[in-house]
């Protein structure tokens, strides 16, 4: 594999190129794949907890913030055995609303942070954002890098806002967004990855959801790659999350499938891999009533948010 210099202070002085024709013909096998009842089953509930069930509105309320907490504590009252999420995502004025409402159910509360979902500020106000969150309760803090500054070339200065966000989350973890529908290539999506995990990202994560592309299997690849490798050098394990688009059981368990094959079983839990979603809860809970009595409840039985 070749490799790409690129010489700004802090950031990783080698971006290996990726192999655009190896990613995607993976992928598409991934995705021929079967999988038993049994190990569908149990794949689903695993992709429950996984989820980050997300509100991120204009017109969000506090009612609406509660009413998502009680879905994610409750999934669905009437199958047995079913997981929490992973976690409650909203922006930084309804952490302290979440917080109330999830009390001690172990869900935690992400924010976004950074002039979300943009990015588009000055760095002092990115901070305050982000240690206003912390303040109200957050235990995680989704950030979105400077996608201006990244494709001008002033990776230094991407590389240092990261670690000055990192540092303002104090004891609460970082997700890193590249927004990849925005990076345009998969060698630009490595070279986020790469400088996102120097720079101290706890979690890579490739969208907002505000634009499209959102997550494919293909950029998420792409970034698997790069914690697999980081891991590989220093033994330091970084989460993942896609987000955006995720709709379908079937497509979440393919994903499930390629984590495990790529980084191994140690990264199939919400501690190292979620999903950013709203409506894949929805559609699991209608396949698991599925396999549980052979008949599909109607959309109309479950919240939409």
């Amino acid at each position: 594999m070749s490799a790409k210099s690129h010489s700004a202070p802090g950031v990783p002085q080698w971006a290996p190129t990726v192999d655009q024709v190896g990613i995607e013909e993976r992928v598409a096998r991934i995705k021929t794949r079967s999988i038993k009842k049994e190990t569908k089953v149990q794949g689903m509930k695993l992709a429950l907890s996984m989820i980050d069930l997300t509100t991120l509105e204009g017109a969000d309320t506090p009612g609406k913030v509660k009413q998502l907490c009680y879905k994610g504590m409750h999934l669905h009252d009437q199958l047995q055995g079913l997981p929490t999420v992973a976690a409650i995502c909203v922006y930084p004025s309804m952490v302290k609303v979440a917080k109330k409402a999830l009390g001690d159910s172990g869900v935690k509360v992400a924010s976004v942070s950074t002039a979300f979902p943009s990015g588009q500020a000055p760095r002092n106000v990115k901070i305050a954002d982000t240690r206003f969150a912390v303040n109200e309760g957050a235990d995680e803090i989704d950030m979105v890098i400077s996608r201006g500054r990244f494709h001008n070339g002033d990776y230094s200065f991407v590389f240092d806002e990261i670690a000055a966000i990192k540092e303002a989350c104090g004891e609460a973890r970082l997700k890193v967004i590249l927004e990849t529908g925005e990076l345009g290539t998969y060698d630009k999506v490595r070279l986020a990855s790469d400088i996102a995990i120097a720079a101290g990202a706890d979690f890579i994560k490739t969208s907002t959801g505000k634009i499209n592309p959102a997550a494919t299997m293909e950029v998420t690849l792409v970034m698997l790659h790069a914690i697999r490798d980081h891991y590989l050098k220093t033994g330091h394990m970084i989460a993942m999350k896609p987000a955006g688009g995720i709709r379908k059981s079937k497509e979440a368990l393919h994903y499930l499938m390629m984590v495990k094959e790529e980084l191994g079983e140690e990264w199939l839990s919400n501690h190292w891999f979620r999903f950013g979603a709203s409506s894949l809860a929805n559609d699991i809970l209608m396949q698991l009533q599925k396999e549980a009595d052979g008949h599909y409840q109607s959309a109309d039985y479950f919240s939409v948010d």
